[in-house]
């Protein structure tokens, strides 16, 4: 039984098709059929007119940055929709973004090629290399959490890539929520509780899945005026 959030993502390659709704209603009867008689619910539905060639698509893009806004999952009808670029999918793995075709569920992950599973693989093991390297320095006394310049090389390295790895995350975090953000400010909200209530009128969650504060506001801001600085 299929349960979670998800965004719909549906193409086509022309115009015609796109205005016509050529194409688009087999896609859509696809997904309804995947969902139907799950504990689900549907955030929004993408389409996307562009040719499966090209990689710059800006209606994907938005349908990836609100699968991470909502922790959902991106489903599809065919796996063609995508790409048949194995590069691609990659990309979309490093998106961070759980997807799902329609017509093969199971095939998630065979899909990106072996370009992508060795890259999976390699984050994997940097995680269990980070997290190895932290319990060994930890088993030796070593203290965590604080300055990294009294730890030993590797556990200091790993320590960094971890610190990295989140900070890299968090900013990613920070740009889906700009759109928001304005738009909320547009409509009048001003103070830092008065976003973090339109936030959570939208059914946006912060990162851990909680409600709005105006604190967890003013971290995404500071990180905002932190990247238009730089």
């Amino acid at each position: 039984m299929v349960e979670g959030r998800f965004v719909s993502y549906l193409r086509v390659s022309t115009k015609r098709q796109g205005d016509s709704g050529l194409g688009l209603e087999a896609q859509r009867k696809a997904v309804t059929d995947f969902l139907n008689g799950g504990a689900w619910s549907l955030v929004t539905e993408v389409v996307e007119v562009e040719s499966g060639k090209r990689a710059d698509r800006p209606k994907l893009a938005e349908a990836l940055r609100l699968c991470r806004l909502h922790n959902a999952t991106l489903v599809i009808a065919k796996l063609d929709r995508l790409s048949r670029d194995a590069h691609f999918l990659l990309g979309l793995q490093r998106a961070g973004v759980r997807f799902v075709a329609a017509d093969m569920p199971e095939a998630n992950e065979m899909v990106v090629g072996i370009m992508a599973v060795v890259a999976q693989a390699e984050r994997k093991m940097i995680s269990t290399r980070t997290k190895a390297a932290l319990a060994a320095a930890k088993e030796r006394g070593v203290k965590l959490g604080g300055p990294t310049h009294h730890l030993p090389a590797e556990a200091a390295k790993a320590a960094a890539v971890s610190a990295s790895i989140r900070s890299t995350k968090a900013q990613r975090r920070a740009d889906d929520l700009a759109r928001d953000i304005a738009e909320l400010r547009t409509e009048g909200a001003i103070s830092l509780r008065e976003l973090a209530a339109g936030l959570d009128r939208r059914n946006i969650r912060t990162a851990r899945g909680t409600a709005w504060t105006a604190t967890a506001v003013r971290r995404v801001l500071a990180m905002l005026e932190t990247k238009l600085s730089a």
